[in-house]
């Protein structure tokens, strides 16, 4: 009998678990899934309880406090503000905007680009980040983008945890103009970027920019994966086209009254970046220590791989996962990824005592 098929998304250990012949209840630590290990924020639980006599009424149609919130929250009009069911359903309705043409899609990146473009008969090509480094090409990039009609691109990437300079984002769009290709940009782990600070959304270059589209989702930051809440920010008449494509009544009530008490909570959002900026340098570095390659970080993951001498010595990505997985670690296998199938493993940034108990384990599969 074949094993099972690897998982297309983390957070997915019953497979895993089924793949290895492990128990269903093998004790395991979840570092597949990039979510703020600190939430859901402490008072979620009790506001969604309280919302529970509203579940017999459908939600705005329009969404407009949600949309008001957010639009305060990125510096730009509501009505440039899309609310969505997830990053996943504004992946599918900005692949809508081109069904029939043709897309350029970064690999290694999110799958969900290249499955959003299948399910709209998108024609795809594929422009490589290549290893070690995962950079982008910016002149090969521009090349391609005479010979397409939308460049989907996440910022900072998932999996490889680069992000593409500014400077080179303002290249990027101003020759996307010229070929008159849309660029849509995946944002949803750039609040999760330490060091790089709210400038690092591409956010103000809307205005000047009618071609972009950005992507966002509250899932990372607050946690709520369960939720599916997620957000656009484009042009107004981009947005009124991505509405029309989109179902009524997309994002439940209860999601929706969550946006701007969220947002609010700055309280939460400082603990985050403390947390970032506390346990992300001193990982990178543990990582390597333990006879990894690292790929340089700017968000909440690593990607990273056994070092030469391990592989010398048959420590290759799929047996080292095997031996976490054994050990109580999930991390997240890269087989789904093209141009990784298979031979990295991406890590998630946990709080301190979850991070070492990780780096134990390694420690202990590579000795």
């Amino acid at each position: 009998m074949s094993a099972p098929p690897w998982p297309s998304h983390g957070g997915q250990s019953a497979a895993l678990l089924q793949r290895y012949g492990l128990p269903p209840g093998h004790s395991l630590e979840d570092f597949s899934a990039n979510l703020n290990p600190l939430g859901p924020p402490a008072w979620v639980a009790e506001a969604l309880g309280r919302q529970v006599d509203a579940l017999c009424h459908y939600p705005a149609p329009d969404y407009w406090p949600a949309r008001e919130a957010l639009a305060a929250h990125h510096g730009v009009a509501p009505e440039q503000v899309l609310l969505t069911n997830g990053g996943a359903e504004a992946i599918f309705l900005a692949a809508a905007l081109h069904a029939g043409k043709r897309a350029g899609v970064l690999t290694p990146s999110f799958g969900e680009y290249a499955r959003a473009c299948r399910a709209h008969g998108l024609s795809m090509t594929p422009i490589a980040l290549p290893a070690p480094g995962f950079a982008l090409d910016l002149e090969v990039l521009m090349v391609a983008l005479r010979k397409i009609d939308v460049l989907f691109l996440c910022r900072p990437n998932n999996p490889t945890a680069t992000l593409i300079p500014l400077e080179q984002m303002h290249r990027l769009l101003a020759c996307a103009a010229a070929c008159g290709c849309q660029v849509v940009v995946d944002e949803a782990f750039i609040h999760l970027a330490p060091g790089q600070g709210e400038e690092a959304s591409l956010a103000p270059l809307l205005a000047e920019n009618p071609h972009m589209v950005l992507l966002h989702s509250l899932t990372k930051f607050y946690t709520l994966p369960g939720l599916r809440l997620g957000h656009v920010l484009a042009d107004i008449s981009t947005i009124d086209a991505l509405a029309a494509c989109q179902p009524a009544w997309s994002v439940n009530r209860m999601a929706a009254e969550l946006v701007a008490p969220l947002l609010a909570d700055t309280a939460f959002a400082g603990q985050t970046r403390a947390w970032l900026e506390s346990e992300h340098p001193p990982m990178a570095t543990a990582l390597a220590q333990t006879g990894l390659e690292v790929v340089p970080s700017t968000t909440s993951f690593f990607l990273v791989r056994p070092g030469h001498t391990l592989r010398e010595r048959g420590l290759v990505s799929d047996v080292l996962f095997e031996r976490l997985l054994r050990g109580g670690m999930l991390v997240r296998h890269t087989h789904n990824f093209p141009g990784l199938d298979g031979g990295w493993l991406r890590i998630a940034l946990r709080d301190r005592a979850a991070n070492q108990r990780l780096l134990k384990v390694f420690n202990d599969c590579v000795c």
